[in-house]
């Protein structure tokens, strides 16, 4: 009975203080001279633009260059010729703003090689063009919208120039590289992607920071010599499975060789 009592009580009281909440409104609403304006709780905040919140916490000190990540829908503007980032699950793709909402990027697609058809073209690259254009080498250096240049994700702005030892080019400069190379293109997982095609328009050297990564790693694995105690042992069991035979005997022994001299 009195946990009855209590939860009507409280009911009571969360009602009555919505209505008075709701009709409250600031001395001079009534002659219209001022908007009536509504009252908020710090739990009662209007909804944040998906993407906007700021990830710093009560008391940092920030400076100019402190800005929260650029998202899709925010109101902060790019400036052109600025280098956009989007990181992927991956890897991360590039692009260099040019203006008016607009992104010029470098990504592998199949369509330019079988049609002239720029209206085509121009449509939003599928996973089947993407995936053609990887194996066939061709690619586009398109103009889409920063909307679709970023599909949902974070756009990060310039954080490359820390990470290059280069002095970047005047922001014009870029943007007009950039859209000089508009067009279709050869294209190369390692040595022709869209970092080597925006570090090109920003910096004047086609680099790639994350090919240099991959390639780290592999020597990493080369020099390994446990690797070369795995190979020996993979091709050993393929000659057991398959019989001796070159297709299997000749493996076994060169890469095991190989690794071992490279190691």
């Amino acid at each position: 009975m009195l946990d009855s009592l209590t939860f009507l009580l409280e009911k009571l009281f969360l009602l009555a203080h919505i209505k008075v909440s709701s009709v409250w409104s600031p001395p001079g609403g009534e002659q219209g001279d001022k908007p009536r304006t509504k009252s908020f709780d710090r739990d009662d905040a209007p909804p944040q633009a998906p993407g906007c919140h700021q990830r710093f916490q009560r008391g940092d000190l920030l400076d100019r260059d402190d800005a929260p990540p650029q998202v899709p829908g925010c109101h902060q503007r790019f400036q052109r010729g600025d280098l956009l980032e989007v990181p992927r699950t991956l890897f991360t793709h590039f692009g260099i703003y040019l203006g008016d909402n607009r992104v010029a990027h470098l990504i592998p697609d199949i369509l330019p090689l079988l049609t002239t058809d720029s209206q085509q073209i121009q449509e939003m690259v599928t996973n089947t063009r993407l995936v053609l254009g990887v194996l066939s080498k061709r690619a586009s250096i398109r103009v889409d919208s920063v909307e679709d240049f970023a599909y949902g994700s974070v756009i990060l702005r310039n954080e490359m120039d820390v990470a290059v030892r280069r002095s970047p080019l005047d922001n014009e400069e870029v943007a007009v590289r950039a859209e000089k190379l508009v067009g279709s293109v050869s294209y190369s997982l390692m040595w022709n992607n869209c970092e080597h095609f925006v570090t090109y328009c920003r910096y004047g050297t086609a680099l790639s920071l994350q090919t240099d990564k991959f390639c780290e790693w592999l020597k990493s694995l080369i020099r390994d010599q446990r690797n070369v105690l795995l190979t020996a042992f993979l091709g050993i069991l393929s000659m057991v499975c398959m019989g001796i035979s070159s297709s299997t005997a000749l493996p076994t022994l060169l890469v095991p060789f190989t690794l071992w001299m490279a190691s």
